[in-house]
């Protein structure tokens, strides 16, 4: 048996919760804001808020905290659910949205008037902001603080009627002025905002603030742990305050973890947006950001963003992942299950001089020599090739063992070839290759070769060649200039993309469809692109390469 993993810090408080009976049930949630496309770090709230539900068999939601109509799209609702199924958390018969307790958060904030609890304020946001004290200094209280139970509930029904304008009135709960904690100074639960919800069209023309809603959706919902990060930690009270005075039997406890930060990537969704807007990435999804969108475009998997999850943690303390841990976890996932196929991407051609002309054959070549279960496929194999042109040189350096005058290599899964030739441009830029073959060298032959070559090159025969468009991707962040310049605005790297037009891949790409990937033998994992790929024009985003310096610290191998 393999060692047990040592639980983390929220697994033992529900354990200890249902230990002790204060909850009979594990029920949990994924409460996304509907204004944004999601990112790696959404990723992990998830994943853990899904496998804790499913670890202990109980239920997972996935609720839109859709409270802001000013900044929320039914795409961005689209997008989510997409996003949260793709990850495999299965929410099917679990949706819901905000919007539809609105009824209910309303009778809720008339429950806490009654009880002496919020009172309407006609105070503008500046004065609110200047009775709200400092970190040093209380909080003043607001002078309609006293007003009367039915006076308060007339002018927050004529709220509700639109009776007043935006920013007029605001309904805020009563707690205390002197809190050292200026969350609970008092805080809005409801303003007056005249617009269009894309869910409740012009039903409202008051919603209520995320503190005040985002408890109740989770005491109405029976959400037993709610799972959030730690940037909520000084919010708890304000949440705790709200379903007790509210009145619910077994309320929701929250407990907060640390936020999944990545090195040198974009996830602002202002900052992303200016990208977008600017024409500098082709949306939400562009393979270059660590969006989930743009990650499954890529070519990541779930399986890969699960080990990412689960090798960096789950803590308390904020911490920084490397991106190459991402890297790593890609590698690791596509190793063992994508086919290896050859193609070369920046292409020059060979001619085996003494091949028969207009002959071709095959020959054979394991799809994975690592997973015999991906089976076998047979290349063609003729006079004319393509080779990748950094595998010739007219003067190599030392310790250059592919081609060049006069030596030898292996064609993989074919013959040796020896370089008799070249051939140039007008520009000195080489334009052919020209070789001649050994018959007697043919791989897969069972015969001792005459002699031993150091360089195994690979290859794609011209004539039945797949052509296609490769991107090769660097991170969208110029790293030597650091995330944001002066202004404000992303550092750009002018390298982030690369586009390669003629590439060609042996016939084992023909029937590839979008999102398969393939590994390109010494040029990296390589996914078909969902969004530019057309029948006969494929386009394939390099998912990472092949080898990287890191290494895993040891206690995770």
């Amino acid at each position: 048996m393999g060692e047990e993993r040592s639980r983390n810090f929220i697994e033992n408080e529900i354990d200890k919760d249902l230990k002790e009976g204060v909850y009979d049930s594990v029920h949990t949630r994924f409460p996304p804001e509907p204004n944004g496309y999601l990112h790696i770090g959404h990723a992990k709230s998830i994943l853990l808020n899904y496998g804790l539900a499913k670890e202990y068999g109980g239920k997972f939601n996935l609720r839109f905290d859709d409270t802001n109509p000013t900044k929320e799209k039914t795409e961005f609702v689209d997008s989510i659910k997409e996003d949260v199924r793709w990850l495999g958390a299965d929410y099917e018969d679990r949706l819901f949205f905000a919007s539809d307790y609105f009824d209910r958060m309303y009778e809720a904030a008339e429950t806490l008037i009654n009880k002496g609890l919020a009172y309407v304020s006609d105070l503008t946001a500046e004065e609110m902001r200047e009775y709200r004290g400092t970190l040093t200094e209380p909080g003043r209280d607001d002078p309609m603080r006293n007003r009367s139970i039915e006076e308060n509930l007339d002018l927050f029904r004529r709220m509700r009627d639109g009776e007043f304008a935006d920013g007029e009135k605001t309904l805020r709960a009563k707690i205390d002025m002197a809190s050292p904690n200026i969350n609970m100074r008092d805080p809005i639960i409801y303003r007056v905002a005249h617009m269009t919800h894309h869910n409740t069209g012009d039903k409202w023309c008051i919603y209520p603030m995320y503190d005040f809603a985002h408890p109740l959706e989770d005491a109405f919902e029976g959400i037993t742990h709610s799972i959030c990060t730690l940037e909520f930690e000084d919010h708890r009270p304000l949440y705790n305050w709200v379903v007790e005075n509210v009145g619910f039997d077994r309320p929701p406890r929250q407990i907060e973890f640390a936020k999944l930060y990545l090195n040198n990537v974009v996830t602002g969704k202002r900052y992303i947006k200016k990208l977008v807007e600017d024409g500098t990435v082709d949306g939400w999804d562009d393979p270059r950001l660590v969006s989930i969108a743009g990650l499954r475009r890529r070519g990541y998997t779930p399986d890969s963003l699960k080990m990412f999850v689960e090798l960096s943690g789950i803590s308390k303390a904020n911490s920084t992942a490397e991106y190459a841990l991402l890297e790593y976890c890609i590698r690791e996932d596509l190793k063992n299950k994508d086919k290896r196929i050859m193609a070369v991407l920046d292409p020059v051609k060979l001619i085996i001089d003494n091949y028969p002309e207009g002959q071709t054959e095959m020959v054979k070549g394991v799809f994975n020599p690592d997973n015999p279960e991906l089976g076998e496929r047979e290349i063609p194999f003729g006079r004319e090739l393509y080779i990748e042109r950094e595998d010739f040189m007219e003067e190599p350096p030392k310790k250059y063992f592919r081609l060049f005058p006069g030596n030898e290599v292996r064609l993989m899964n074919a013959y040796f070839v020896k370089c008799v030739g070249f051939e140039k441009d007008d520009n000195g830029k080489v334009t052919v290759v020209h070789c001649t073959y050994d018959p007697e060298t043919k791989q897969g032959t069972d015969k001792e070769m005459p002699r031993k070559v150091k360089g195994t090159i690979h290859w794609v025969m011209a004539d039945t060649a797949v052509g296609f468009t490769a991107r090769l991707y660097e991170n969208i962040v110029d790293e030597e200039r650091g995330v944001y310049d002066e202004n404000g605005d992303v550092n750009v790297n002018p390298n982030s993309l690369i586009t390669m037009k003629e590439c060609y891949a042996e016939p084992a790409l023909s029937c590839a469809k979008a999102y398969d990937s393939f590994q390109f033998v010494r040029n990296g994992f390589f996914c078909v692109d969902v969004k530019d790929s057309e029948e006969g024009a494929l386009v394939l985003n390099r998912i990472v390469s092949l080898k990287s310096s890191f290494r895993l610290p040891a206690g995770n191998q």
